[in-house]
């Protein structure tokens, strides 16, 4: 059973790309590939690690003629889908960036099989102007792989990539692409699109907020766009985010309540679920468009709590008392480190905590 994204480098894999290899490249020399590959260091590397040993490996024992080792590349990748054959373009990556026109094209095949927004990168970081302007062109593709190469490849804080510095300083030349993709058909491009704003909300809210104020509202497909782009917003309860959306401020509206918030159990152990539920009262009068949101304060390693938010609802609650319930999972994962002691729950309405609950995690080794 695989456990980890390393561990989708198996020998089978590997036979199976040397196998087309050898097919199109009859001087392949499969042994010392292999050789190349198990080293000492092989065990001991991770899953981008490995993906830069094996464009190493293929460097060495592929012609030394960069047109020609493209060319074998690219018949072979069409053989091969998924993410695990980033190798494709990461040779790209470490042996391309003196030409310039060979490794553009390369890329435009080998991200239809697993991706080329981390091997743009660096040659967006030599030469952004130019870049933005392939950009550009894979944008105004018919091709859905293209035009999220375009919005992926240029987000300045893409995870698992190298950050764009001159992106998260100024995003605006960015941002006609964004544009000419807003109402992209393919979801696979929109979210990227979103992906794109998020990020750079994070260093210019404003500038976000402005996009989004702009665009929401004038075709359903940007709508999601916006509204998945402003999520880092949404979630920390910016006002401005909240009031694009229709969700008013509960400091001028009176009769909106969180009542009877209740933990089905307030000693919880490692590993058990955290179950809650409590009655949204609204005696407004009127229909109300609301964001519900549930934060945990969790306890760290420094004894101070940390909080992290969550997405419960979203809907329109008409007069009444509606019930919610909901849970959160306490079992160990990798991105999160838990810790025994005291925990607290909010819950927040449109921004606003209107509820509190402590609770205490046990069992933590």
């Amino acid at each position: 059973m695989r456990e980890t994204l390393k561990d989708l480098y198996t020998n089978t894999l590997l036979q199976e790309v040397t196998d087309r290899l050898k097919e199109t490249y009859s001087a392949f020399e499969t042994n010392r590939f292999m050789e190349l590959i198990y080293n000492e260091t092989w065990e001991h590397e991770e899953f981008k690690q490995r993906i830069r040993h094996i464009t190493l490996a293929l460097t060495d024992t592929l012609p030394a003629s960069y047109p020609e080792t493209v060319q074998i590349l690219q018949q072979v990748a069409s053989h091969f889908r998924g993410v695990e054959y980033i190798f494709f373009p990461d040779y790209v990556e470490v042996n391309g960036m003196e030409d310039l026109e060979t490794s553009m094209e390369a890329l435009a095949v080998f991200t239809h099989y697993s991706t080329a927004e981390f091997a743009v990168r660096p040659f967006i970081m030599r030469d952004q102007e130019g870049m933005l302007a392939q950009m550009m062109i894979w944008a105004k593709s018919d091709d859905e792989h293209l035009r999220r190469l375009a919005s992926e490849g240029l987000r300045p804080r893409l995870p698992w990539a190298p950050q764009l510095p001159a992106l998260i300083k100024e995003p605006r030349p960015a941002l006609p692409i964004l544009e000419q993709l807003k109402e992209d058909s393919s979801l696979y491009v929109r979210k990227s699109v979103a992906n794109h704003l998020n990020d750079i909300s994070k260093d210019h809210p404003e500038l976000v907020l402005e996009i989004a104020s702009q665009w929401y509202g004038g075709h359903p497909l940007t709508d999601w766009i916006v509204r998945h782009g402003l999520r880092s917003l949404l979630r920390k309860g910016d006002v401005r985010a909240l009031a694009i959306f229709g969700y008013e401020e509960l400091e001028e509206l009176e009769g909106l309540e969180v009542r009877e918030l209740r933990l089905k159990r307030s000693v919880i152990a490692m590993g058990d679920d955290l179950e809650f539920a409590f009655q949204l009262v609204n005696e407004t009068g009127q229909k109300m468009v609301l964001r519900i949101d549930y934060e945990i304060d969790y306890m760290k390693a420094s004894g101070k709590l940390a909080p992290k938010r969550y997405k419960c609802s979203d809907k329109i609650y008409a007069p009444g008392s509606w019930k919610v319930e909901k849970k959160q999972s306490f079992k160990p994962i990798s991105t999160r480190r838990f810790y025994s002691g005291d925990h607290r729950l909010h819950i927040i309405v449109n921004g606003k905590r209107l509820a509190s609950m402590d609770f205490v995690l046990e069992g933590v080794e």
